[in-house]
């Protein structure tokens, strides 16, 4: 089973904040997740960014890779997991 650190869309219309996950490469943005790893929410000034560094290294280490979206949220927020 191959992995992925991917965004989830969440709130309402217009008005959108993300759950970093864990989740299978091959199922759909918003289905089922392994592991909910962290939140984005690019709405407020400057984007609010909340991470379980301490998960994303466990499924980093166990071959998960993360989306272009979020290799880059994690490299904004200065996160070591993202070597």
């Amino acid at each position: 089973m191959s992995v992925k650190i991917r965004l989830t869309r969440q709130g309402g219309k217009k008005k959108p904040f993300y759950r970093i996950v864990v989740t299978d490469n091959d199922s759909p943005r918003d289905s089922k997740f392994i592991e909910v790893v962290g939140h984005y929410n690019p709405m407020v000034k400057p984007p609010q960014v909340k991470l379980d560094t301490e998960r994303i290294g466990f499924w980093m280490g166990r071959g998960a890779a993360p989306s272009a979206t979020v290799k880059q949220i994690l490299k904004k927020a200065g996160t070591p997991a993202t070597a």
